[in-house]
């Protein structure tokens, strides 16, 4: 079988520029990276602005850990839309080392449904994430220099610092570390920590952030420890966010590339959805909906992550409209392992398993219910489903009221999500939305995580420690008492715990700890064991991952 890599290899890629005058995007607003890349200026955004686009969101059922193509039917969709003559672009996140070098490999589709080119994507592409790592880790050297020159009497308490570094890979080793040892010259010893790149709320900024004016306010707002004195510590206090902002000045422009079928695609931004709010960049969107008739954008992991997040906390910041349809991605596969099938074996024919494991998919059904926005469930389609299988699959949906349709982008590229395209279109045109947010944004924050948990996930309660009360407590107090939360947990599970497959009830979420992102402008709910610093897995995919003597890529899937 032909890998992604070798399938991008055959393409014959479009220069940039053909693809911008596609979109309708003048040359002068392109500044190039090299042929095929290109980020595209904000002035772009100056002056006329309005909406022309309908905005389509993809999200998903709970996933498996080998990933079900949410990526592959984003782009493949798009590439369908544009074969019915409409002007469509898909806006995605950029993919982060620690995964494709991980449990998951590349994040740029997969067959004949992928973005290209592939394999700079996937690596450095235009250094947005070295941008956003550099940003964060100025402030954490900045509140360290702070503290060895000024120690008791400066603005912050060295044991009382929350503001971690970070890097953009997964390395277990440096989640908990011991900085400043080595005697008076080297700083004060202190413990800390790392966050992978994509953990970071530099990088939520960055994608929530409509300017570069809001992003350097942003970037002033973040919280960073407590004074002597138990008062908050920002950075704009230690007068950080001039510099931040000007490491990030390029950054902050959306990269233009293209799919395999030489559509538009931007890609930009990278926040994980299990951790952060799991959205590309409002400005992606915006520029996106200025020119296309349609935009596909992607949410991260399922309902329960990316869209719920989406929804509170991308949409309240009024930079993004809510979406005017969603699709939700299932797979034959992860449905039967939620019906207790091992990981092993899922490509094997379980019917029973299926229907048993449906009972998860029905649920991120009602989450999308719940927000009221039209949406149609599309089955992606693996070489090892059968025929019986599909069928179930189709028999269930419709029994339950829901419109599903079968698409194979993955083999067959734009014209296998013909009839996916044509499906969303037709909601669209013929069903309005009812968007509602979960909750009111004036209610005390652990009513907030409770709502999330009982509507969103199907907790009969909420459970933490105290301590974890009394930090709630104290962010309220501090004033943030009437930002979203942002909850992190595992993307395996509709609870904190990834061995609770299919459609858990009367279950506990486990809080384990929260954190404030002022300069985000939300809170983040730390749920069971879930990790702000991935580690590699026993057979990581950077061990095939190799380079031949012409330079080309092998192994990046």
């Amino acid at each position: 079988m032909i890998s992604d890599v070798e399938i991008f290899q055959k393409t014959k890629m479009k220069p940039i520029k053909e693809i911008a005058k596609k979109l309708g995007i003048d040359e002068k607003y392109l500044e190039k990276f090299g042929e095929y890349k290109a980020k595209i200026s904000l002035e772009i955004l100056n002056g006329k602005t309005d909406r022309k686009g309908k905005l389509i969101m993809v999200t998903g059922m709970s996933p498996t850990p080998a990933g079900e193509g949410k990526t592959t039917v984003s782009i493949g969709l798009t590439d369908a839309i544009c074969r019915l003559s409409k002007k469509a672009v898909v806006a995605l996140r950029e993919p982060s080392l620690g995964p494709v070098f991980g449990i998951k490999g590349g994040a740029t589709g997969g067959g004949y449904a992928q973005v290209i080119p592939m394999d700079e994507i996937n690596l450095h592409f235009t250094g947005d994430i070295h941008a956003v790592t550099s940003a964060h880790n100025l402030l954490s050297a900045l509140i360290d220099n702070h503290i060895h020159h000024y120690g008791a009497g400066g603005l912050i308490d060295c044991r009382r610092v929350t503001w971690k570094r970070v890097m953009d890979m997964d390395d277990r080793v440096l989640r908990q570390v011991v900085v400043g040892i080595g005697g008076p010259l080297q700083g004060i010893a202190r413990e800390t920590g790392f966050d992978i790149t994509a953990a970071s709320e530099v990088m939520a900024i960055l994608c929530l952030s409509n300017n570069l004016m809001e992003l350097k306010e942003r970037l002033g707002n973040i919280f960073i420890g407590y004074s002597h004195k138990g008062e908050p510590v920002f950075a704009k206090d230690l007068k950080a966010q001039g510099a931040m902002t000007a490491l990030l000045k390029d950054a902050i422009k959306p990269n233009l590339v293209q799919t395999l079928e030489g559509n538009p695609a931007i890609i930009h931004g990278g926040p994980f959805a299990n951790i952060a709010h799991g959205t590309n960049s409002v400005i992606a969107d915006k520029i996106a909906l200025k020119f296309a008739d349609y935009v596909v954008t992607e949410t991260g992991f399922g309902t329960d992550l990316g869209a719920e997040k989406f929804f509170d906390i991308v949409v309240r910041t009024g930079n993004v409209p809510p979406p005017d349809a969603c699709v939700i991605v299932a797979t034959i596969r992860a449905i039967k392992r939620h019906g207790g099938v091992s990981l092993d074996r899922v490509e094997e024919e379980n019917i029973e398993a299926l229907e048993k494991g449906f009972l998860n998919l029905k649920k991120h059904i009602e989450n999308i219910r719940i927000f009221g926005i039209p949406f149609v469930v599309t089955l992606n389609k693996f070489p090892t489903d059968t025929d019986e299988e599909i069928e179930t699959f189709l028999r269930l949906c419709e029994g339950y009221g829901t419109k599903a349709v079968v698409c194979d982008v993955w083999a067959h590229g734009g014209q296998g999500g013909i009839e996916l395209a044509k499906a969303v279109m037709e909601i669209i045109d013929k069903e309005k939305k009812n968007f509602n947010f979960l909750y009111p944004l004036d209610i005390p924050l652990r009513e907030k995580i409770e709502i999330v948990a009982r509507k969103i996930y199907g907790a009969k309660m909420i459970a933490m420690e105290g301590k974890i009360e009394r930090k709630i407590t104290q962010i309220e107090k501090m004033g943030f008492q009437n930002l979203p939360v942002c909850i992190a947990k595992t993307q395996y599970s509709l609870s904190s715990d990834d061995h609770l497959l299919g459609r858990p009830e009367d279950f506990t979420l486990i809080v384990t700890d929260v954190s404030l992102s002022s300069g985000a402008g939300f809170v983040v709910v730390y749920c069971g064991d879930i990790m702000t610093m991935p580690g590699l897995p026993k057979n990581p995919a950077a061990e095939r991952i190799d380079i031949t003597p012409d330079g080309k890529i092998k192994g990046l899937f």
